[in-house]
């Protein structure tokens, strides 16, 4: 099955649009990925909140059409 990059990315985006999103396929399958998002909407938001936010973006895509994202969140210098 699997989700294409695209797809999260966008995701991600309409939730959070001045996102930065890089994606990389962990296992060439489409179904496991690594996101690293940037976003000035993580400030002063604790490493939790922050992923709870690019979750919440992903909605119940999570553990159906994608399986496994590896996330990691950060704010832009």
């Amino acid at each position: 099955m699997g989700m294409p990059a695209s797809e999260i990315e966008a995701l991600i985006k309409a939730a959070l649009p001045d996102a930065q999103v890089t994606m990389t396929d962990l296992a060439g399958d489409n179904d496991h990925w690594a996101a690293h998002v940037v976003s000035a909407a993580f400030a002063g938001k604790p490493r939790i909140a922050q992923h709870k936010l690019v979750y919440a973006a992903l909605g119940d895509r999570m553990g159906g059409e994608l399986h496994a994202l590896q996330l990691t969140t950060a704010v832009p210098n």
